[in-house]
């Protein structure tokens, strides 16, 4: 038998082994280990828009996301405009032209025929309003409306009609009732105005209306799941022949009700006694974070912040502005915001009834609709006519002007409230408190961790350039009244006056002469975002509140997104305006360009027209709702040769 000889590999074929056994390692470092809890800071950016992956209803994504090839020499942020910009393209490309393509992106999205008058309700967006139409910019309503399919018509009409507040379409013409003289409600005043905006073309509906700045529906998940299961196994066929594109059966049912109202009101059996968060968790799903989590009940000690960056972050900025938003998947919140420490107000219901709202938590079941106060004209939420200078033009500076609202600031829960942490956190004698640990410092916030955001102020030999000094150069904010409870000396406040001064007011014109606009949460969502949007100034936007117009903004494009815990603010302005001290240029064209574009694009999507269009399509579908015939209730389209198909399942 021939002998074999095996020579011993050569230095060579041994490196490459070698080389080779390293790229494995490699590979599998990058593409196993982050799916680990303490590796996903590090994941890829994707954009939670209408383009993008859906977040599941667990805790956390778990959806492999897009790569990204992260360069050395580009910034987080590069990579985050770059995705921004690639969503935006593909989204303004489903953008409809005629009411046939309309019909067949809603049938595709929402599984169903449209509502009757659809072919009106297009017309008028586009023909009479030049709107632009997209699908996904109308998520929002039925991500509202959806579990109602669960709920019988009746059950609807009934509450609607029933509740104190309510709006009411009868014939085109718009009624309001309240428990106020109507000048003491001008939310209502405001949103009757938006619905007669478009009622002519209006079925007979009522709508209940929420008054109060807090959303106040958290039925639990498990009772919403079961409404949306009855819906799903409620779907049919209806031959085309028998769809009708009229609410005849709506208005004759309201008809009875006004002649005969309901003899055993309705009870929302609204709960007035915190506190909030378990009141709220109830309406997260099973398995997310917020739900197990050990519920806060003392807020007397400084919030129990690190420095670190935020999960599910790309290198501590934000990626995922859905999840970004979401208590459910960040229990850390209850200790964070003044809508769980203490809010203003609780009257929160766990029945599941037609409830509209301007803005409401993630977890909430309202249904939007445009927020009041962006239907105004008071200059206070608007600006006015002044939209701000030319970019060149502006300070190169980040201001901020409110009141320290949120909930009820008290002496021993203060420290917790979103707005007074990012005041401290921007302001150069807070941080210099910090800096030299004096005891007098700010207990609300901490400096990021020396590594987290690769900030030349932390980088500097002692001493040589404190972090005070550079945010000195950058930021000014300040509180316009202290509001604290029991507010003994308005507008001071006994036990925030040794952190805070109180400054005067500044028109939001004024503040439109800077370049960077935070908007931060207050008792509810913030009034002035569309303001901020509508600038030549770039909005720096950080929130747990949805509104309507969610779909139709792509962050890192229109506006830059913020954690809730704001300690990415130093990361995202070292970026915009660099560190002038250190010799650090900053990326004022980017920053440029997301306030113009985002300034056009509001112009485009966001005009009274285009609420007017979103209350027009809304109450088309809630009516479908609220009819006993909605199963047979469609626009059909019509073509040379007749109906567009014998039969399609509704849904």
């Amino acid at each position: 038998m021939p002998r074999v000889l095996l020579s011993a590999p050569s230095f060579h074929s041994r490196l490459v082994q070698i080389t080779f056994l390293a790229v494995v390692l490699i590979v599998l470092w990058c593409f196993i280990l982050p799916q680990s809890h303490s590796f996903r800071q590090r994941l890829v950016p994707y954009w939670s828009g209408p383009a993008a992956v859906a977040i599941p209803s667990s805790s956390t994504p778990n959806t492999r996301l897009p790569q990204i090839k992260h360069q050395n020499k580009d910034h987080p942020i590069d990579q985050l405009i770059v995705r921004a910009n690639e969503g935006f393209r593909l989204l303004i490309g489903k953008k409809t032209e005629n009411v046939h393509d309309a019909a067949r992106a809603y049938r595709a999205r929402r599984g169903r025929e449209p509502p009757p008058h659809f072919d009106e309700w297009f017309e008028y967006a586009s023909k009479n309003k030049s709107a632009i139409i997209v699908e996904e910019f109308f998520d929002r309503i039925y991500d509202d409306l959806n579990p109602f399919w669960g709920v019988p018509p009746k059950q609807i009409r009934e509450q609607a009609n029933d509740f104190l507040h309510r709006i009411s379409i009868r014939d085109g013409n718009v009624t309001k009732r309240t428990d106020v003289p109507l000048e003491d409600r001008p939310w209502m005043l405001l949103w009757s105005d938006m619905v007669q905006s478009v009622a002519e073309f209006l079925p007979d509906v009522d709508l209940a209306i929420n008054v109060m700045d807090e959303s106040r529906l958290v039925v639990p998940w498990e009772e919403i799941n079961g409404y949306m299961a009855k819906a799903k196994r409620a779907r049919k066929s209806v031959p085309a022949a028998e769809l009708r594109n009229d609410f005849s059966s709506l208005k004759e049912s309201l008809k009875q009700l006004d002649k005969f109202p309901l003899q055993e009101h309705f009870d929302p059996m609204f709960q007035a006694e915190g506190p909030f968060w378990p009141l709220a968790v109830a309406g997260c799903p099973p398995d997310s974070p917020a739900r197990s989590a050990y519920i806060e009940s003392d807020f007397s000690h400084p919030p129990p912040l690190k420095g670190d960056l935020p999960n599910n972050t790309y290198y501590g900025y934000v990626q995922n502005w859905t999840y970004t938003q979401s208590p459910c998947d960040h229990s850390a919140l209850q200790g964070l915001h003044g809508s769980f420490v203490e809010p203003i107000s609780i009257s929160t219901s766990k029945k599941f009834f037609p409830l509209f709202g301007g803005s409401k938590l993630p977890m909430n079941n309202e249904i939007l609709l445009p927020p009041a106060m962006y239907w105004t004209d008071d200059p206070f939420y608007s600006g006015g006519e002044e939209h701000g200078q030319p970019w060149e033009e502006k300070h190169d500076q980040l201001i901020w002007r409110g009141a320290a609202s949120g909930g009820r600031n008290r002496e021993n829960n203060w420290t917790r409230f979103q707005r007074h942490r990012f005041v401290s956190m921007v302001n150069a004698t807070s941080i210099k408190q910090m800096e030299l640990h004096l005891p007098a410092r700010p207990p609300t916030f901490v400096l990021p961790a020396n590594d987290a955001y690769d900030l030349t102020v932390q980088k500097s030999g002692a001493g040589e350039t404190p972090f005070s000094e550079w945010v000195a150069t950058w930021a000014d904010a300040a509180f316009v009244h202290l509001l604290c409870f029991p507010d003994e000396s308005p507008p001071h406040c006994r036990h925030t006056d040794p952190y805070f001064s109180v400054e005067k007011g500044m028109p939001m014109s004024e503040q439109y002469l800077n370049k960077y606009l935070p908007d931060i949460d207050g008792n509810s969502f913030s009034g002035r975002y569309r303001g901020f949007l509508g600038s030549t100034s770039m909005p720096i936007k950080a929130t747990i509140y949805q509104e309507w117009h969610d779909s139709r903004l792509v962050p890192w494009k229109h506006f830059v997104p913020m954690d809730n815990t704001f300690i990415d603010i130093y990361g995202i302005m070292q970026y915009f305006v660099g560190n002038s001290i250190e010799g650090l240029d900053g990326h004022d064209e980017e920053a440029k360009s997301i306030a113009l574009e985002g300034k056009a694009w509001a112009e485009k999507v966001l005009r009274k027209e285009d609420m007017s269009i979103y209350v027009y399509r809304l109450i088309l579908e809630y009516a479908r709702l609220c009819d006993d015939e909605r199963d047979r209730l469609s626009w059909v389209e019509k073509f040379e040769g007749g109906l567009e198909g014998a039969e399609r399942p509704l849904e």
